[in-house]
């Protein structure tokens, strides 16, 4: 019986995505557009296996030919609202053509609103020009949605997009990672993206291939790592507040083991007494203990990030750029090294920062190394002389445990 069960619950799969592809073939043929061959091949993939498909990617058609119908994004849409297909999780959109009526369909499709929930959890628009009105839609279906991953690389979208976009996602708490690569952002951006970060949950955030420049990026770190020092020092003083209290407790648990000491030579019955006071004591002061260290755990909601990539962002001296907006944004990143117990990667590679900012980062990720934070892995341009390079290298890369060779028995 088990068997048959298995058997009918794949047929039925088969049969599910069979009926997706026809009725996505049938939409393509009424709205005179080519299938994608991603979506086919998945497809035709999983109903081989035996597997309900959870990734949709769109991609166009490799051809030399002028006269083949491109491929749009409409058809893929009304297949997923016509079948009612809620097990999507992946909607990749690769390199088509995409009009604001396409992003008006996407935008409802997302939003969980109407007697079906498509719950997307992430949304991959790439390589296609998203205009002003198209990053205002999806910024406003972003906080109705269930997407906790978008990624706008090569939409070319500029500050003003990024300005649009950030208008819907005012207290989103669902959208953990943002990716804007390659998106034409300038310094202005670094401001706007400072408060998407501050009014929001995002802790990926992913801007390499930009003109964010020292004073965007500085702009950006700025409130992360000022409340990351925030809580570098809270957390210093209540270790020591906790240290203090439990060096006071022992202390008068000693004494008070001293006395009922003394008190046993006198009277046995005493002695009863004597040892269960004292064991209620002690539990008392363990239980209070226990309670400073809850406490010292606890911090508060605010800004942080736990992956930050601004590779090639041109974060140098060069093109009319003050010296000390470098070193302003070299200050924001080592207090963000050596305060944040939550960051786990940074990438700078690709911008001139010099010998004497390298010098600095790698000050920081020895102090990090030394407090015993959680391992930071980082990457900085070579262009720095071979030892801080190496140095780098050795304190952000993870070590790997030797592994331990048995002895051959003879």
């Amino acid at each position: 019986m088990p068997k048959l069960k298995g058997k009918s619950k794949a047929s039925s799969d088969i049969y599910v995505l069979e009926k997706f592809l026809r009725t996505y073939e049938k939409h393509c043929t009424m709205s005179q557009t080519c299938v994608s061959p991603t979506i086919k091949q998945s497809l035709r993939q999983c109903i081989a296996n035996d597997t309900l498909i959870t990734k949709f990617v769109i991609t166009d058609v490799k051809t030399a030919s002028k006269n083949l119908h491109p491929v749009l994004l409409t058809p893929l849409l009304r297949t997923i609202r016509d079948e009612r297909y809620q097990l999507g999780k992946e909607l990749c959109i690769w390199g088509i053509q995409i009009n604001p009526q396409d992003i008006a369909n996407l935008a409802i499709l997302l939003e969980l609103d109407g007697r079906t929930i498509y719950p997307f959890s992430k949304l991959e628009i790439t390589h296609h020009v998203l205009d002003l009105w198209s990053m205002e839609r999806l910024g406003v279906a972003l906080p109705y949605s269930n997407l906790n991953s978008l990624i706008l690389d090569y939409s070319k979208c500029g500050d003003n997009g990024v300005s649009k976009l950030i208008c819907g996602l005012e207290g989103n708490r669902k959208l953990l990672t943002l990716s804007l690569c390659y998106c034409d952002l300038g310094p202005q951006s670094g401001s706007i993206l400072a408060t998407l970060i501050i009014q929001t949950a995002i802790c990926n955030l992913f801007l390499s291939g930009n003109r964010l420049q020292c004073l965007g990026a500085a702009e950006l770190l700025k409130p992360l790592s000022e409340y990351a020092k925030k809580l570098g020092e809270e957390k210093r003083s209540n270790v020591l507040v906790c240290s203090n209290n439990t060096s006071h407790y022992t202390l008068e648990a000693n004494k008070d083991a001293s006395i009922n000491s003394k008190v046993v030579h006198r009277n046995t019955a005493s002695k009863l007494n004597g040892s269960t006071d004292t064991a209620l004591e002690s539990t008392r002061k363990k239980k209070k203990t226990k309670g400073l260290k809850k406490k010292c755990k606890k911090c508060d909601f605010g800004p942080w990030l736990a992956k930050l990539h601004l590779a090639d962002n041109a974060i140098d001296g060069r093109f009319k750029q003050r010296e000390e907006n470098l070193w302003e944004f070299i200050r924001f990143l080592t207090c963000l090294i050596k305060n944040s117990d939550n960051l786990v990667e940074v990438d700078i590679d690709g911008n001139a920062i010099g010998e004497q900012c390298a010098i600095k980062i790698l000050e920081a990720l020895k102090d990090r190394k030394k407090e015993e934070m959680p391992h930071l892995k980082i990457k900085v341009t070579p262009q720095i002389s071979a030892p801080t390079f190496e140095h780098i290298f050795m304190i952000s890369s993870k070590s790997s445990p030797a592994k331990k060779r048995k002895k051959k028995i003879k």
